[in-house]
């Protein structure tokens, strides 16, 4: 989960994190803030210090599972289904969890809500197996991730898609030129950014250890969703016993009901300090063609095809 594009005065930060920002190559984002360059990724300052604590002190255990994602790709979505997986089975639908927090309450992001609220939580008490989420690139995760046999999802969009969600979401804080954040994104300079270097570290990891790390495509999770929730449940050690499960998982995590919901049409995220129903809009495949023009539909998928050579990573352009 993001959290809105906004910078907090240097003074607030800790003198350790200071001294590494006077060392890392930084730019200015759309004129309203600063990201800086951190093993090779973008970041705003305060997930910079968090991300550094999550490296530092998070300790994977066997049963954990953690999805993986770079901005707007379907992370809420999958945190959803994961929750309604894994969490405990429901038989009447009034007691929904869902009902009464935003996804992101049962799955948290650890650099933007876990390790931003305390640089080092217990998270000992957290019962088995544990659901976490991060939008930190695979070369920076903890060791302890990398080493322990927990399962790992990774879920990527359409780099087109993925703009354009992007800029809605940052215009729920403050209006950006989409020219800006075009550009920005066309040179990997955006938050958690570069979005191929992403993508490509986590697809090379699903390629090499297929059975720690699934990679899933929001377009295929839109056009089969009952095939790939199915899949995931599978990898997850948790097949669905049948099809009537399927359904009601698929119809609690859908775009139409979560977005309808009181808590997300009127609650409020104190992690991202934004309101809860800048995680739900339209959901679709192809809206970046209200959007991109011609020539920026032909630049970006010129990059893509550039990016993604010799990979075997297809991205639907």
């Amino acid at each position: 989960m993001a959290t809105p594009v906004t910078e907090s005065s240097a003074g607030h930060y800790s003198e350790s994190l200071k001294s590494l920002l006077d060392q890392l190559p930084k730019i200015s984002y759309g004129d309203t803030f600063t990201l800086y360059n951190w093993e090779g990724f973008w970041y705003a300052p305060r997930h910079l210090e968090s991300a550094k604590a999550v490296q530092s002190h998070f300790e994977a255990k066997e049963e954990d599972i953690i999805i993986a994602s770079s901005l707007k790709t379907g992370t809420i979505w999958l945190k959803s289904l994961l929750f309604c997986i894994m969490g405990p089975k429901i038989t009447d639908i009034n007691q929904d969890p869902l009902l009464k927090n935003h996804p992101a309450v049962y799955v948290k992001t650890l650099e933007t809500q876990t390790y931003i609220e305390n640089p080092n939580p217990d998270l000992s008490n957290m019962p088995s197996p544990r659901l976490f989420h991060t939008h930190l690139p695979y070369t920076s995760l903890p060791e302890s991730i990398k080493k322990s046999k927990c399962k790992m999802v990774y879920i990527v969009r359409n780099p087109k898609d993925t703009l354009v969600s992007m800029w809605h979401f940052f215009k729920t804080v403050k209006e950006y030129p989409f020219e800006v954040l075009f550009e920005g994104f066309c040179n990997g300079i955006h938050p958690f950014g570069p979005f191929f270097d992403h993508v490509l570290q986590y697809w090379n990891e699903s390629l090499r250890a297929p059975e720690k790390v699934l990679f899933m495509k929001y377009e295929e999770l839109k056009s089969d969703p009952k095939g790939q929730v199915k899949k995931l449940a599978e990898f997850l050690g948790r097949p669905f016993e049948d099809e009537e499960q399927v359904e009601q998982v698929l119809w609690r995590c859908s775009l139409e009901r979560l977005k309808n919901l009181e808590v997300n049409k009127n609650g409020f995220d104190p992690w991202a300090q934004m309101p809860n129903s800048s995680f739900f809009r339209l959901g679709v495949v192809g809206d970046w063609k209200n959007t991109l023009t011609s020539e920026m539909e032909e630049r970006l998928d010129q990059i893509t095809k550039m990016k993604l050579a010799g990979s075997g990573l297809h991205l639907g352009i």
